[in-house]
C-alpha cells in the first residue's frame, strides 16, 4: 500500500513538472489554413536544433527561400545540386509538413547559359522550352509525391498587367508559361501548381494575371492557386486593397495562397513597393531608424498591422489555403537588405534572438477569437 502510494505521488509530480506544450502559430489557425515559413540552407541542416524547435512549434508548411531556384539547384548544363533540396524535403517529412517547391521558372537567379547555345547565341523558342521542360522534369521529378505544391512560374507580369520583358518572354512569348504548367502537371499530376507574384493587390497587375490564367484554364492547363506575395509595410497596401485581390482571385476560380508574408517597419524610398530585386538604394540614417532597437511605438505598429492582416485572412479562410512567412526570424530576413542594404529590420513574428514576439502573437491570435 505504501509502495503504491509512493508510485502514485511520484507519477503525479512528474506530470505536473512537465512543461505544457507551447501554442504555436499553426495551432491558432489549425482549422483555417496552413501556416508556412521559408527556410534557408542553414535552417534545414540537421544540426540546426534551435531553428528546428521554432519551426516545429509554429509551422506546418515549408517553403525554400533560394535553394531550389535554378542558379543554385542547376548551375551548369549537366550539373545539379540537390543537397539543400534533399535536406529540406527530409525536414518536411519529419514534421509531416505541407512542403512547397519555390520556384521552377523565374527571371532572376537563372544562369545565362539557360538561354544560350554552345556558341553563346540566343536559343530559339523550341530549344528554350525543351531546356526548361528538362529542368522541370529533373527537379520536380526528384521530389514527386514529397513536395506537395510548386510555384511553377514566378513574377512574370509588370505592374500595369503586361508581360515582363524577361529573356523567357523575349524568346518564347507567353507560351513559356503555358509550357511550364503543362510540363509540371505531366511530371506530378497530384501536386498543387501555383502562379506567384508580388503586388497582386494592385488592380492593374491583378487583371493582367487573371486574364492570362483564365486563358490557360480555358485551354485545359491546370493551375491550382494564385500566390499573392505578402510583402507589406506597416502603412500599406490597405486592407481593402488586399481583400479585393483575394475576392477577385477566388471569383476567377482559383484558391489564394498568401506567400512571402512580412511587414516592413522601416521607411522606404519612393517607388519601392513589392519585391523587385532590381530596385535598391544606398543606406542612410533616414531609412534605418531602428538600428539600435525598435521603439515601443514601432512594436505596437507592427503588432497592430499583423492583427488586421490576419483578421482579414481569417475572414476569408474559405478562399485561402496557405499563409507563408518569408523568413524564420528577423535576423535572417531579406528586408535587412531590401530596398536598402545594411538595415536593421523587424518584419517577422520571431525576433533577432529567435524568440516569439508576444505582442505580435497575441494580436494575431485575436483574429480567430470570437
Amino acid at each position: 500500500m505504501i509502495k503504491n502510494t509512493f508510485l502514485f505521488v511520484a507519477m503525479a509530480m512528474l506530470l505536473t513538472s512537465q512543461k505544457p506544450k507551447d501554442q504555436g502559430l499553426k495551432d491558432v489557425f489549425e482549422d483555417s489554413f496552413y501556416i508556412g515559413v521559408a527556410l534557408n540552407s542553414r535552417q534545414v541542416a540537421p544540426e540546426a536544433t534551435q531553428e528546428f524547435e521554432l519551426i516545429s512549434t509554429h509551422f506546418n508548411s515549408l517553403s525554400p527561400e533560394n535553394g531550389l531556384k535554378w542558379a543554385l539547384v542547376h548551375p551548369q548544363p549537366e550539373t545539379y545540386n540537390f543537397e539543400f533540396g534533399d535536406e529540406y524535403v527530409a525536414m518536411g517529412e519529419k514534421l509531416g509538413a505541407f512542403t512547397i517547391g519555390h520556384c521552377l521558372i523565374w527571371h532572376q537567379q537563372v544562369p545565362n547559359w539557360v538561354f544560350e547555345n554552345e556558341s553563346g547565341e540566343m536559343l530559339d523558342k523550341d530549344a528554350l522550352i525543351s531546356r526548361m521542360e528538362a529542368h522541370i522534369e529533373t527537379v520536380m521529378g526528384r521530389y514527386k509525391g514529397k513536395i506537395k505544391g510548386w510555384d511553377v512560374v514566378n513574377e512574370a507580369f509588370n505592374e500595369d498587367g503586361s508581360f515582363r520583358e524577361s529573356k523567357w518572354y523575349k524568346i518564347a512569348g507567353k507560351d513559356f508559361i503555358k509550357a511550364a504548367f503543362r510540363k509540371a502537371n505531366e511530371v506530378d499530376p497530384e501536386a498543387e501548381l501555383y502562379y506567384n507574384d508580388y503586388n497582386v493587390w494592385r488592380a492593374s497587375k491583378r487583371k493582367g494575371i487573371l486574364d492570362f490564367v483564365k486563358e490557360m484554364k480555358a485551354e485545359g492547363i491546370r493551375i491550382t492557386a494564385i500566390g499573392m506575395q505578402g510583402h507589406y509595410t506597416v502603412n500599406g497596401p490597405s486592407i481593402e486593397e488586399i481583400e479585393q485581390g483575394i475576392l477577385d482571385i477566388y471569383e476567377a476560380g482559383f484558391k489564394v495562397a498568401i506567400t512571402e508574408l512580412d511587414v516592413d517597419v522601416l521607411p522606404r524610398p519612393r517607388n519601392s513597393e513589392g519585391a523587385d530585386l532590381n530596385i535598391n538604394y544606398a543606406n542612410s540614417p533616414e531609412f534605418n531608424p531602428y538600428k539600435d532597437g525598435i521603439t515601443p511605438e514601432g512594436k505596437a505598429q507592427l503588432a497592430n498591422r499583423y492583427g488586421e492582416i490576419f483578421k482579414l485572412f481569417e475572414k476569408h479562410k474559405d478562399k485561402i489555403n496557405r499563409v507563408t512567412f518569408w523568413g524564420l526570424y528577423d535576423g535572417r530576413s531579406w528586408l535587412n537588405n531590401f530596398p536598402v542594404r545594411g538595415r536593421t529590420n523587424y518584419p517577422l513574428p520571431i525576433d533577432r534572438d529567435m524568440k516569439l514576439k508576444e505582442d505580435v502573437f497575441n494580436s494575431i491570435k485575436m483574429a480567430v477569437e470570437k
